[in-house]
């Protein structure tokens, strides 16, 4: 069979980055943050969480193919009253592309610890009731 073996679609080859960021030189603070050995589920969490934050005029991601076991997110930053409509991840000139993708990260990663709790404390009731 010519697909890869299945501990690839998880780990990182030795030498490699988990996370790289690519600034555009086209568009004015824009970047691309390629993720390694990540899916659609990290991609559009991400994409989400971006989407979130009042700084973001776009945000979006894209598997390159099946078999490459990465995601890039692309972004962009510029002035609120700037008038642009780009198909990519755009914030205000309050933010830079490592800022809010930074800022994504720390939110979901808070966000998920309080899931986690909630989630501990009902079963906690659960196990206690039965």
């Amino acid at each position: 069979m010519n697909a890869p073996d299945r501990y690839e679609r998880f780990v990182v080859p030795e030498g490699v980055k988990k996370v790289s960021y690519e600034r555009d030189t086209k568009i004015m603070n824009a970047a691309t943050f390629t993720v390694e050995r990540e899916d659609h589920t990290i991609g559009n969490i991400v994409r989400m969480q971006l989407h979130r934050d009042d700084n973001v005029l776009f945000a979006g991601y894209k598997l390159p193919h099946p078999l490459q076991y990465k995601i890039l997110l692309r972004r962009l930053s510029f002035a609120r009253h700037a008038s642009s409509n780009t198909v990519q991840i755009q914030t205000t000139s309050q933010s830079s592309p490592m800022q809010a993708y930074n800022q994504a990260i720390n939110d979901l990663d808070k966000e998920l610890d309080h899931l986690k709790s909630q989630f501990e404390g009902e079963l906690a009731k659960h196990t206690r009731d039965y």
